[in-house]
């Protein structure tokens, strides 16, 4: 019996045998065709894809917000240069204009532009800033007891800025223009009295005919200058020069009577032509030489 028994017990060990290694190899198959995971695992794996793929959309809308912001400040850049070279362009052309005498005509457009904006956002600043060169030069120094010592002031300056001041104000009815006059003048009047206060003789100029003399004294004083000690006028065998050339003569003219010109002051380029100028020369800011700078449904 018990002979039997081995060769079946045998074969019951090497069946067995095989189904273990049929499990174990079909355990593997699984393992290595795929895994298992459970629907909280599944829930964290959506929820990090979905995750990812919101940081990839953020990073992508940052990018595009970015190159649209370097667009637009490489915009801003180019249109801020533009201006710039503008803006010195049309400084030069009309100090080149303004040394030649040249007229309206000759201007390019947009240099009246540039005129207008110029006018509205730098001219008392400018304006004041060259006044207060005149200020600091002669109040370092003083004249001589003999009374030959002498500053020349264009009169005309006072004229001529209030007369454009007026044309701007009638063409843009902006009271801005009108508190602009108004300083400007003042500025004007602070500088004759400044002078005045350091005992220096004021010898105003201008272009107009000597038959005008009462009228231009009266408007001067009635303007607040004052206490000049003398005003010129161009007389009638004077009437055919260039200014520059009835300027310079008349310099000429104060020098052999003993006269020394401590200054001389205006904001036309005429006046600074010929000889007998004077020690130290102070040109002034002038907006609106001659005809320059303003021209009617100009945009503000």
């Amino acid at each position: 019996m018990s002979s039997l028994s081995h060769p079946v017990e045998s074969s019951d060990s090497s069946q067995s045998l095989a189904s273990r290694r049929q499990s174990e190899m079909g355990s593997q198959y699984m393992v290595e065709s795929g895994f298992y995971m459970s629907s909280f695992t599944a829930t964290i794996f959506i929820a990090a894809l979905v995750s990812v793929g919101l940081t990839l959309l953020t990073l992508l809308v940052a990018l595009v917000m970015m190159l649209k912001s370097c667009q637009s400040t490489g915009s801003g850049v180019l249109e801020h240069g533009k201006e710039s070279y503008l803006l010195d362009y049309c400084n030069l052309f009309v100090f080149h204009a303004e040394l030649n005498n040249m007229k309206a005509g000759e201007i390019p457009v947009i240099c009246k532009f540039h005129d207008l904006h110029y006018f509205k956002r730098r001219y008392l600043q400018d304006f004041n800033t060259s006044l207060r060169f005149v200020e600091e030069h002669f109040s370092r120094l003083m004249p001589d007891d003999d009374g030959l010592d002498v500053i020349l002031l264009d009169a005309d300056d006072v004229l001529s800025l209030i007369g454009n001041f007026s044309r701007i104000s009638s063409l843009y009815g902006n009271k801005q223009f009108e508190d602009m006059k108004h300083q400007a003048h003042m500025l004007l009047v602070r500088l004759h009295t400044r002078l005045q206060a350091t005992s220096w003789s004021l010898v105003l100029f201008s272009r107009k005919l000597t038959k005008n003399w009462n009228s231009t004294a009266s408007n001067l004083i009635s303007c607040g200058y004052s206490g000049w000690s003398s005003l010129i006028l161009r007389s009638d065998g004077e009437m055919q020069m260039e200014n520059w050339e009835y300027l310079s003569s008349r310099r000429l003219q104060m020098q052999r009577q003993g006269f020394r010109i401590a200054g001389l002051i205006s904001s036309q380029m005429d006046t600074f032509r010929g000889p007998c100028l004077g020690r130290r020369n102070f040109k002034l800011t002038n907006l609106l030489y001659n005809e320059v700078g303003i021209i009617p449904n100009m945009p503000a």
